[in-house]
């Protein structure tokens, strides 16, 4: 193919809205993708296949092809999802069977090799320990029993599927870049060794990966698209050389700007040199440019050889969680919140009792709301036992005091295990309709000279600062901003003058930020180092932070080590995804220099007037 192949995405997570699917056939696309899987959703569907040995699959993708199959054979319009899930045989199928009752014939192939549970004992015996990446700890004698462990694949056994004349491609656990990077290879044809066109297709399926996220979902701007509300799904026009332009369908609403693909491109990275299992993508090589309406060009971007290893993700039973919910309002609510934490202590037996004991107080207003969550491995002390506990302190409590909520009903969580394992071990096949099996090439690992590996840089370290002061002249003591001279300064929330997007990775949080300016992005990288994020977020202040730049995206990249614990499947935070970080971030206050206010006034529609 010679002319760009433009690749829509119609899902990003399970649960996604049900009519993308068609919304996104209504415009000229050559293939549709759809991303349902994220580290919590392959406990979900360990879940549902427990009950029933025949799922273990996105069952919503079903009910979106009901709508847009035909249409797709009648366009040819590729389908390349990652609706597997744990049994992407069982969804082939059943897609399969479903097709055949409707009088339709695809050629429906799956991508299999990336579940490794059975494996495991094997593996392990061989010398593979599956050390848990933050913590170190193997496995064995960890007391851990996985229920699921997968690899993530890469976009190879799609394109295989795709050239032998695949009309569906079903997949497990891949990459969600893979999605694009599968077609784009089969599309134009590459090698496994075209690393800059590799990562120009890693780009573009990282962007579009999450839907609307690409399309003013999430975003920190929203008041400057004109209609947000119901965003139409992104498209990525991929060019032969591996350059995208990222875009909707006229007409549809939210929109593709600068802002809103940079957004999307912070978000839930660590290192700008992302690693994918086809390639290493380097981000701070990536150029946007607004090439007209809703239309971002993306690229070109350098790229170096797939990592040698790829990550595994390990879900395993947890225990049981419960929680109470007190609320407090009136007078005296610190003293409200003392009593009902030593009720609560007497009457729960406190920390001792339970695995696991987190009392957490929220300020809203007229008022306050006190969480009490409790983890054990057994279900009857997490369940009645607490609820009974929790229920004798009614009478007994602080004034006015009511449940907002409260069960006897634990419910079961489960605890996320990221590992590595050598690409060598892992082997990728397409299973084509007729039962044939073909195999997937591995990428090479070793550079050719003219694309060596740079030697990649380490996070910026933290550097202590003195705390910001409520309002100065010059602000602490620090290097001059290129493009700034010191003087006043105005006391401004951050997010006046920059945008940011949150997200999870396991047991980490990322947080990254931008600027639309130059001086601004300069001020910002000055300002904004990892002792000040400390002292803006203070549940940061004892963790390790990481901190990297990306000067072409005017961005910085912040990743939490540990914030979110064991992960969003067994967090008690209220927001264990880290969603909100970002703008509760953007939300803190910060020294801004007069020049820049002045500067921007103009230009930011949410910058207060002064």
């Amino acid at each position: 193919m010679t002319r760009p192949v433009r690749i829509a995405n119609c899902s990003g997570f399970y649960g996604d809205r049900l009519a993308a699917a068609r919304e996104t056939l209504a415009g000229p696309v050559d293939v549709l993708t759809g991303d349902y899987l994220a580290e919590l959703t392959m406990l979900i569907l360990w879940k549902a296949r427990r009950k029933n040995p025949e799922l273990g699959y996105a069952t919503t993708f079903l009910k979106q092809l009901e709508d847009v199959l035909g249409t797709c054979l009648d366009r040819g319009v590729k389908i390349v999802v990652n609706a597997g899930g744990l049994n992407p045989a069982g969804l082939a199928a059943k897609l399969g069977e479903l097709a055949e009752l409707g009088g339709l014939r695809p050629s429906i192939a799956h991508v299999e090799g990336d579940d490794l549970l059975d494996r495991l004992p094997e593996l392990q015996a061989r010398g593979h320990d599956f050390a848990h990446l933050a913590s170190g700890r193997p496995l064995a004698g960890s007391g851990v029993a996985p229920v699921t462990a997968n690899a993530y694949l890469g976009g190879w056994g799609i394109a295989q599927a795709l050239r032998a004349g695949a009309d569906v491609v079903i997949c497990g656990r891949v990459t969600d870049a893979s999605l694009v990077v599968g077609p784009a290879a089969w599309a134009f044809d590459w090698a496994p060794d075209d690393w800059d066109r590799l990562a120009g297709a890693v780009t573009a399926g990282h962007i579009i990966e999450c839907g609307t996220q690409a399309t003013g979902g999430n975003y920190s701007f929203f008041t400057e698209i004109p209609d947000p509300v119901h965003p139409g799904f992104p498209i990525a026009e991929l060019h032969p050389d591996g350059s995208s332009v990222i875009t909707k369908h006229p007409g549809t609403g939210g929109a593709v700007t600068v802002g809103t693909v940079t957004a999307q491109l912070l978000y839930e990275i660590g290192h700008p040199a992302y690693l994918n299992a086809d390639v290493v993508a380097r981000f701070d090589t990536v150029r946007l440019s607004q090439q007209g309406p809703d239309r971002v060009a993306v690229g070109p971007v350098r790229g170096e050889p797939a990592p040698a290893t790829l990550k595994v993700c390990l879900n395993h039973r947890g225990g049981y969680r419960n929680s109470a919910t007190f609320v407090l309002t009136g007078l005296d609510l610190d003293a409200k919140a003392d009593f009902a934490e030593a009720g609560l202590y007497d009457a729960t037996g406190g920390p001792a009792r339970f695995d696991g004991y987190e009392l957490r107080r929220e300020h809203g207003g007229e008022v306050d709301r006190l969480t009490l969550t409790v983890k054990d491995p057994d279900q009857q002390i997490a369940g009645r036992g607490f609820f009974t506990a929790v229920a004798g302190t009614a009478l007994a409590g602080y004034p006015g005091l009511y449940l907002e909520h409260a069960s006897a009903k634990a419910t079961e969580y489960g605890v996320y295990w990221p590992a590595l394992i050598a690409a060598e071990e892992v082997t990728a096949t397409a299973v084509l309709a007729d039962g044939t099996r073909l195999a997937v090439p591995r990428p090479p690992v070793v550079a050719r000279p003219e694309t060596a590996a740079a030697v990649l840089p380490a996070a910026v370290p933290p550097v202590p600062l003195p705390p910001p002061s409520a309002v100065s002249e010059a602000g602490p003591a620090r290097p001059e901003t290129p493009g700034s001279t010191p003087g006043r300064t105005v006391r401004l929330p951050l997010g006046t003058l920059v945008g940011a997007r949150s997200g999870d990775k396991g047991g980490d949080a990322n947080v990254g930020l931008w600027a639309k300016d130059d001086r601004v992005y300069a001020w910002l990288c000055d300002y904004l180092d990892v002792a000040r994020l400390r002292a803006l977020l203070p549940e940061t202040a004892k963790l390790s932070v990481s901190r990297y730049e990306l000067p072409n995206l005017r961005a910085l990249n912040f990743v939490v080590h540990g914030l979110l614990g064991d992960g969003v499947a067994a967090s008690t935070s209220a927001d264990p995804q880290a969603k909100a970080l970002g703008e509760r971030l953007r939300g803190c206050l910060a020294d801004v220099p007069e020049d820049l206010v002045d500067l921007l006034q103009s230009q930011y529609t949410s910058l207060p007037n002064r």
